[in-house]
């Protein structure tokens, strides 16, 4: 049974389509980079999927069941969670503290519940410790490294027990040695069953770690196909319009 299956979805703006009649399947554990222009509508796609925005017709179904999402907690209760690529964490707070942000332990004080930090800190550090991260417990989010960032928003990712995970360029930016960390956190995902949809403009990211590629061009889905059956040429031909549908 897939893990997400997309089903004619479309978004229009007025007279403005920004998704036009999109289906995808995605596997239990499967990978699928998700490339194309500026303007393509791969944040829109992400963003219907992960519940921002309600599509204009289409039906979304996960583990082979029907949902409608009409908020972002809608599908985060369903197992998606997204990797936005500002990460969405807090450079002032710790990296356990950036892992539980929004769903804090407590515990009882007297009268009173007060954080209990001890317990972020040790849940935490198992969770680094999962990914083989160099990521602390007690590190300010401001003092790490990108590859150390994408640490701390995936360990989030797996306290939530996440199904489906939507990485929204996790290599931008970042040195060589952190893109590799975070090319090996997204295969942790993979090899624990985590289906992962990454949205990236580096070709070589992609075809490292992907299982299958999916190209929007201007909102329609252009082709969808295993890395294996395609390559880096193909894929720019399909983005740029040189390739009209593979």
């Amino acid at each position: 049974m897939s893990a997400l299956k997309i089903s004619n979805i479309s978004k229009h703006y007025g007279a403005i389509k920004a998704l036009n009649d999109v289906s995808l399947t995605i596997e239990p554990g499967q990978v699928v980079g998700l490339m194309g222009d500026n303007g393509a509508g791969k944040s829109t796609l992400v963003k219907v999927i992960a519940g921002n925005f309600a599509p204009t017709h289409g039906e979304i179904y996960i583990s082979g069941k029907k949902v409608n999402f009409h908020k972002p907690l809608d599908a985060q209760r369903a197992g998606i969670e997204v990797v936005y690529q500002d990460l969405a964490i807090c450079n002032n707070l710790t990296a356990a503290s950036n892992v539980f942000l929004g769903r804090e332990l407590t515990r009882q004080l007297g009268p009173i519940r007060v954080i209990d930090y001890a317990a972020m800190r040790t849940k935490s550090a198992e969770l680094f410790a999962r990914l083989k991260s160099e990521t602390r417990p007690r590190d300010l989010v401001r003092r790490m490294s990108g590859g150390q960032r994408q640490a701390v928003a995936i360990a989030r990712t797996l306290l939530s027990d996440a199904k489906i995970v939507l990485m929204d360029e996790p290599t931008a930016a970042i040195s060589v040695r952190q893109v590799a960390e975070v090319l090996n956190l997204i295969r942790y995902l993979r090899d624990q069953g985590i289906s992962v949809v990454l949205i990236s403009h580096r070709m070589p990211d992609v075809f490292q770690v992907a299982d299958r590629i999916a190209v929007l061009r201007r909102g329609t889905l252009v082709a969808s196909k295993n890395v294996s059956d395609s390559s880096p040429e193909e894929v720019t031909g399909l983005i740029t319009g040189a390739i009209e549908a593979a």
